[in-house]
């Protein structure tokens, strides 16, 4: 869920384009997902733009998961940087 919630930080995003984000997630799995993460109230569907999309809980959801992406490309340099 978290890799969608990541994906989904662009605007509108078909189901194809999601699922191709998501490294080719099964379809059934996905469409799982997306149906959990509505229930939440944390993603929405936007049928004019032909996609997927956050609402304002999921933006807020999103700011929290930044100082853990900043962490992670910190820690990816580091071990780059260790390993040459």
């Amino acid at each position: 869920m978290l890799r969608i919630l990541w994906e989904l930080r662009s605007p509108a995003t078909s189901f194809r384009d999601l699922q191709s984000r998501c490294g080719g997630m099964s379809s059934s799995v996905l469409a799982e997902r997306l149906t959990d993460l509505r229930d939440m109230g944390v993603v929405h569907d936007l049928p004019e733009e032909g996609g997927y999309g956050l609402t304002d809980q999921g933006h807020q959801l999103l700011e929290i998961m930044l100082p853990l992406d900043d962490w992670a490309n910190r820690w990816d340099r580091r071990q780059r940087k260790d390993n040459k």
